[in-house]
């Protein structure tokens, strides 16, 4: 029992001497969505986003990440390149709230308490979940409520490139997909059943979201010790 304690004792004191630094930020940009209605285009900001981000600098690395934004979600059929959407002419402007949580990964080392400005490539994986509410099309093509919220798990996909310019203060770009589980973001598929003569579109072709935007993070903690993992 007694080298137990001591084993546990030494465990934490190593721990605690491997203290790392953190950053919490914010967000701004842009968002589409891609699904049955709007422009079809993969990267074509049309509403704005904003959000919170922190992170834990694991190592020089990666960085385990968790961010919440708030954005709206705009379509328009008239947009598309597709005749047969301008020609429906079906528009939409919900919003969602996305929490997300996962890993960023830069190409190589970016270690923020060594002299000199650094600037490195990342890519960033993880779950997320977005709260939206439930629309569908009526008959004449108006956008109605069904007066219920939803929340669709998804997977999202980032690239990005930060750059520290300040000792505390790290500036970022990054364009990011989310593929959801659901086909019912833009009013395509309503989340009631009693609505499914309204669906309409790829109903095998669940929706995504993309958000393109800045971060900009302040740094902060102990000068840590990475482990070699």
């Amino acid at each position: 029992m007694r080298y137990l304690i001591l084993f546990l004792l030494g465990l934490f004191l190593s721990q605690t001497s491997y203290s790392q630094i953190y950053e919490v930020g914010v967000f701004a940009g842009g968002s589409n969505l891609i699904g049955d209605v709007g422009s079809t285009s993969y990267i074509a900001p049309n509403a704005p986003a904003l959000g919170v981000i922190l992170k834990w600098n694991r190592s020089r690395r990666h960085s385990w990440r968790v961010s919440l934004i708030y954005s709206d979600l705009v379509g328009e059929d008239s947009k598309s390149d597709d005749p047969r959407r301008k020609a429906r002419n079906y528009s939409f402007d919900s919003n969602l709230l996305e929490l997300s949580a996962g890993m960023e990964y830069t190409f190589w080392d970016f270690d923020l308490h060594t002299s000199g400005i650094k600037a490195v490539p990342y890519m960033y994986s993880g779950i997320s979940t977005a709260k939206h509410t439930n629309y569908y099309f009526d008959a004449t093509g108006n956008y109605t409520s069904e007066g219920t919220d939803s929340w669709a798990f998804g997977i999202p996909m980032a690239l990005g490139i930060k750059s520290n310019i300040t000792k505390h203060l790290i500036l970022g770009f990054e364009v990011g997909a989310r593929y959801t589980f659901s086909d019912e973001l833009d009013g395509s598929v309503a989340d009631s059943k009693e609505l499914d003569a309204f669906s309409f579109g790829n109903t095998n072709s669940n929706d995504w979201y993309v958000f393109s935007g800045f971060t900009l993070t302040y740094t902060f903690g102990q000068r840590p010790c990475y482990c070699n993992f």
